[in-house]
């Protein structure tokens, strides 16, 4: 009887062993498939679907005397979009509208913007990336994936289109020892815009660009 139960025991104690065994081992592998694929790819969370913005204006200045469209109006070219004194403003291209200046009455100077559009065929995937933080990987038609906030863990793909030959903004960041300069570069990620017309102007994105 004694017996019977020490062989349990070896039995149970052999059990665990063989399952630490195999834990340490999945989890050694989870770790090296992890780091093999960072390793070959750029990441940043400080990204934004975004177009060029088409500021409309008047040449003349004057009163504001009415705004013929409003936000998310989609406008062909040369259609009427405000009337500022006795000048009407146009688009010279289709957009959409994404901002209107309803002030009526008020004055306006020569150029100031009344209307805001963008062309919705110009959406990039407009990512930050740090300069130390694998920026000098990155080249034109690598491939991107990306995720957007309001999608969430849906992957929508991409390629490098542009990088920015000059830093976005510089904040300075102090230690103990030195003071740095931390310098961020725009990175423009082209999608089909036909194919994933669900995402918007203004949308939070996330972004794995590939390295090879």
């Amino acid at each position: 009887m004694e017996n019977a139960k020490q062989s349990t025991r070896i039995s149970r104690n052999k059990g665990i062993i063989i399952l630490a065994v195999l834990t340490f081992v999945v989890a050694g592998v989870v770790v090296l498939f992890y780091w093999q694929a960072t390793r070959n790819q750029v990441y940043t969370d400080t990204a934004q679907i975004s177009a060029p913005t088409i500021e409309l204006s008047s040449t003349e200045g004057g009163i504001l005397k009415g705004v013929f469209v409003k936000e998310g109006d989609v406008v062909p070219a040369n259609y009427t979009v405000a009337q500022v004194g006795n000048e009407m403003v146009r688009t010279a291209t289709p957009g959409l509208v994404i901002h209107t200046e309803n002030k009526i009455g008020e004055d306006f100077t020569p150029g100031e913007p009344v209307v805001a559009i963008i062309n919705p065929q110009d959406l990039r995937v407009d990512a930050q990336v740090e300069e130390d933080k694998g920026l000098s990987s990155i080249k034109v038609g690598q491939t991107v994936a990306f995720t957007v906030d309001a999608f969430g863990s849906k992957k929508y793909y991409g390629i490098v289109d542009e990088i920015s030959p000059t830093d976005h903004a510089t904040d300075v960041v102090f230690d103990i020892s030195d003071q740095r300069e931390e310098n961020n570069f725009d990175v423009k990620i082209r999608y089909d815009v036909n194919q994933y017309p669900e995402l918007k102007n203004g949308m939070s994105a996330k972004v794995w660009i590939y390295k090879n």
